[in-house]
């Protein structure tokens, strides 16, 4: 029976994984201003991270200090995860300064820091799959030097890399099906999906003469729910199950893959301007 700390600390993640998916949003406004239209004043960046470090200091009383852990490095982080595990709460962040940061949220303070990549960090994400399978810590991380890298965070090593792609790698995904075994990942007009135990490319889908941002992969679709996942680890059961991917694309569309003939299924329209962030719902609703 879950006690009323234990829901208050469930609360208080939900918030903090809201505040930073928001903070990173807004923060790449400011990169896109930076690049492309104008340099954004010194006074609006301080009242930017101000607004957002009072709005979570009032959200989350728990951490006293995490304007110093956000203030230190946000000038130059592009993508942030964050996952729980022994009873510890830690966030991942990428750079622009081509590194791979671990923080420790409960002590406020930096525990690691991964160097390999030779230009900018775009995404990093916690890898489930090797947590659930084999009990390890890895972060995988996506860079414009074209590569896809993994992280053994106890071993503070590499020990995993992808680097079919050609170009720079926007944006990475895992499965949420098969426990994370597959991963899914955009370049400028190509979209690959992995086999992470296996190390190889599966699939290529082709985004023709346009420049891809951002990717997810459906959810496990109702009729597998009873399935045991991390048992069916052949990507030929996915096919005929409805599983798509769906990619953001710099023509303002949406575009929908069929993630086992790679087929594209539909196009969504109706942006007028770059489609940065996708994710799908839940079945449920």
């Amino acid at each position: 029976m879950a006690t009323h700390g234990d829901e208050k600390q469930t609360s208080a993640r939900s918030t903090l994984v809201n505040f930073i998916s928001i903070f990173q949003k807004v923060y790449y406004h400011f990169v896109i201003r930076c690049f492309m239209i104008e340099q954004p004043k010194e006074r609006e960046i301080q009242l930017l991270v101000q607004y957002w470090l009072r709005t979570l200091k009032i959200k989350l009383g728990w951490i006293n200090d995490f304007d110093n852990l956000v203030v230190h490095y946000v000038m130059s982080f592009c993508y942030i995860d964050y996952s729980i595990f022994d009873d510890n709460q830690f966030m991942y962040s990428g750079s622009n300064d081509k590194t791979i940061r671990v923080w420790d949220v409960d002590n406020n303070k930096q525990m690691q820091s991964f160097n390999g990549h030779s230009k900018a960090v775009g995404c990093v994400k916690f890898s489930q799959y090797h947590y659930r399978i084999h009990r390890r810590h890895v972060i995988c991380s996506s860079s414009d030097d074209k590569t896809i890298r993994f992280w053994d965070i106890k071993n503070n090593q590499q020990f995993q890399i992808f680097d079919k792609h050609r170009d720079w790698v926007n944006s990475i995904v895992f499965s949420p099906f098969n426990g994370g075994r597959y991963l899914c990942s955009i370049s400028s007009k190509i979209i690959r999906l992995w086999d992470v135990e296996m190390s190889n490319s599966l699939h290529v889908f082709s985004e023709e003469d346009i420049w891809g941002w951002c990717i997810d992969i459906s959810p496990l679709q109702n009729n597998n729910i009873n399935n045991d996942n991390n048992k069916s680890n052949n990507i030929g059961v996915i096919g005929g199950s409805g599983y798509t991917i769906c990619s953001g694309l710099s023509n303002n569309t949406i575009q929908i893959w069929d993630i086992e003939t790679t087929k594209k299924l539909n196009v969504l329209k109706g942006h007028e301007n770059i489609v940065r962030s996708v994710k799908y719902g839940p079945n449920e609703l």
